[in-house]
């Protein structure tokens, strides 16, 4: 069941962390025009002359990008925090990388430098590539089993109410102003200030205390407050066969992840997951809406509200993926994403085509904007992260998260860096490229992907030891297999 330990330490860690991703993904659209105004005016004031449009394009472009580059940083730390702090303790040191950037963001209009914002997007870069890794692990770890699954949505769910709220102060009449948007990128160190305060008084990943700290008395004390319970041996002892299965493996490096076999098919399907989620086209979709929403009749000064709209259906259908991961599973709210993506992919194509022709064709782009969003909300942008905690076990999950996230953000980089090109290359036939990425992950997910739900980490292993043709002994032991035959027989 789910107490109030677990409820409260679920949404300290997913408001402090995921919160901020979601804001700082968002907050910087609006006040665009603002800031390279600012950008502008600091250079004028210290050269005497303006930027030229291709230095100030340059310099607008290193600002946006430095966010996932931060987040790509972020990923690579993920293993050694984790190892070393833990799982809570590596969510309060992160918040450094919000608190820190928040004042160099706030006060950067007041120092008239350019370059604190831009320093302090890779920080608040970092803390996001740490968030997006760090909490689906932690919740994971804290989680029942049959709460697991909708307890690994909840991250991706701050991420879309950060990016709903960020659109909501982007509003031109509250902070998307001259005056404004040092206050709105600033905001983003408040939820890390209350993390910091009340985190503290939750507990840290029993799994965590146990295995790696080999400190079972903190280990149940931690279990009985989250389960509401005294008795938690049974737990204790899944937690110890977990440890017993995996012990001859030791530390698991990112380097002996790829190179073990009986880890083969979870590592593809990660790096598979995660290239599919950000490949999609997501990014793209976004950056492409407010010209969908204007070429449908929609006022200019009114489309900043039917982006709050659809960001808001994003959060709902989130909300909804909470309640249903645990009754329709993993693989096949993953198999319905993707392939609602794939249909609005593919006939937003033809509607963009034709917009010009019909008269109604417009308004097709908006409803599969709408329908592109529900889909990504249902499964591709929730599920993957989870995946990452449930088909590794401990050992392995800090390098498989390391792993995850920098495809995560590697992808999200290029998407950025590459979609403009795209556009302007292609067309309205950009979004063929994501319907067949779309098209792609669907299948190898209907191929290779098990079901998940209301199995413990032991069963879930056991699983992928039959896909690598590995028998259920430890895969430190598999490379005695490898010896030739007349060695063996000896």
């Amino acid at each position: 069941r789910l107490t109030p330990v677990i409820v409260l330490a679920t949404l300290i860690a997913a408001f402090g962390s995921s919160f901020q991703y979601g804001y700082n993904v968002a907050a910087i659209n609006s006040p665009s025009e603002f800031m390279k105004d600012f950008y502008n005016y600091t250079y004028y004031d210290r050269i005497g002359e303006y930027m030229n449009e291709f230095y100030l394009t340059l310099l607008w472009s290193i600002t946006v990008s430095m966010f996932p580059f931060g987040g790509f940083l972020g990923s690579l730390m993920v293993g050694p925090l984790v190892n070393n702090l833990g799982r809570k303790g590596t969510l309060l040191f992160n918040n450094i990388f919000s608190i820190v950037p928040a004042f160099l963001m706030g006060f950067s209009e007041l120092a008239k430098s350019f370059e604190m914002i831009i320093v302090a997007r890779v920080l608040v870069g970092i803390c996001a590539g740490l968030s997006s890794n760090v909490v689906p692990m932690y919740l994971g770890e804290l989680a029942p089993k049959n709460w697991r699954g909708a307890l690994g949505v909840v991250p991706q769910l701050f991420i879309t109410i950060g990016i709903l709220v960020a659109q909501i102060f982007g509003l031109r009449s509250l902070l998307a102003n001259e005056e404004g948007w040092p206050i709105l990128l600033g905001l983003t160190g408040i939820p890390a200030v209350l993390q910091l305060l009340f985190l503290p008084f939750f507990p840290e990943s029993p799994r965590y205390l146990l295995i790696q700290k080999k400190d079972e008395a903190a280990a149940k004390s931690a279990l009985r407050r989250l389960r509401g319970w005294h008795d938690v041996d049974a737990e204790i002892e899944e937690i110890l066969e977990e440890d017993k299965t995996e012990k001859a493996a030791g530390f698991i490096s990112v380097l002996k992840l790829f190179k073990m076999r009986s880890l083969r098919w979870q590592v593809i399907s990660i790096i598979v997951l995660m290239a599919g989620q950000q490949l999609s086209g997501v990014n793209a979709i976004y950056y492409y809406a407010d010209q969908i929403y204007l070429s449908a009749g929609v006022n200019e000064d009114d489309v900043q509200y039917v982006t709050v709209g659809t960001g808001a259906v994003n959060v709902l259908i989130t909300v909804c993926a909470i309640f249903i991961v645990e009754l329709m599973g993993r693989r096949f709210l993953l198999l319905l994403g993707f392939s609602i993506c794939f249909i609005a992919c593919s006939v937003l194509t033809g509607a963009l085509v034709l917009q010009d022709k019909i008269s109604w064709m417009p308004y097709v782009s908006i409803a599969c904007v709408i329908s592109y969003v529900i889909g990504h909300a249902l499964g591709p942008s929730p599920i993957p992260a989870l995946l990452v905690t449930e088909i590794f076990l401990q050992s392995s999950r800090p390098a498989a998260y390391m792993v995850a996230g920098t495809v995560h953000w590697l992808s999200n980089f290029t998407v950025g860096l590459v979609f403009p090109f795209i556009q302007v290359g292609l067309g309205a036939y950009s979004f063929v490229i994501f319907a067949l990425i779309c098209l792609i992950t669907t299948i190898y997910v209907f191929l290779i992907i098990p079901e998940t739900k209301s199995k413990t980490f032991i069963e879930i292993n056991q699983i992928f030891l039959k896909m690598n043709k590995v028998p259920g002994v430890h895969p430190e032991k598999e490379e005695l297999k490898e010896f030739p035959p007349s060695t063996t027989r000896q």
